[in-house]
């Protein structure tokens, strides 16, 4: 499996921003489609937002259009989530995951699509 190491969790203020990286390394071609999910404690992750191994093709979670951006550099084989305009509600440990590619857009929302995780960063929203 790919290993993926999240890092740029932290503390901001309601309206601020972060951006989260995702480091993968190990076997790349098994990192077709990369995605972020969320989980507060004992409950199931959440979709945030995929996007595909060649970065053409983004899919957000609701909560996350407009506010959040997924990008990929694969030169650097790093994934990362701009998160802008963000809202005590959007505290949670957040996770990178890898996957397949998939050909069904409701596919990508489900963690149990993806075949790698990370370890999660936390990310905490003052108000």
């Amino acid at each position: 499996q790919v290993q993926l190491v999240e890092s740029g969790g932290g503390l901001v203020q309601a309206g601020g921003s972060l951006r989260l990286s995702c480091a993968a390394s190990g076997r790349a071609s098994s990192t077709l489609t990369m995605g972020w999910f969320r989980r507060a404690p004992g409950k199931e992750r959440e979709f945030v937002a995929t996007i595909t191994r060649s970065g053409d093709n983004t899919y957000y979670a609701d909560s996350a259009k407009g506010r959040f951006t997924i990008s990929r550099d694969n030169d650097k084989n790093t994934v990362y989530l701009q998160m802008n305009s963000m809202k005590p509600e959007d505290t949670d440990v957040y996770y990178c995951a890898a996957g397949p590619p998939f050909f069904r857009m409701q596919d990508v929302e489900v963690s149990g699509s993806y075949t790698s995780w990370g370890q999660g960063t936390q990310v905490t929203v003052s108000s």
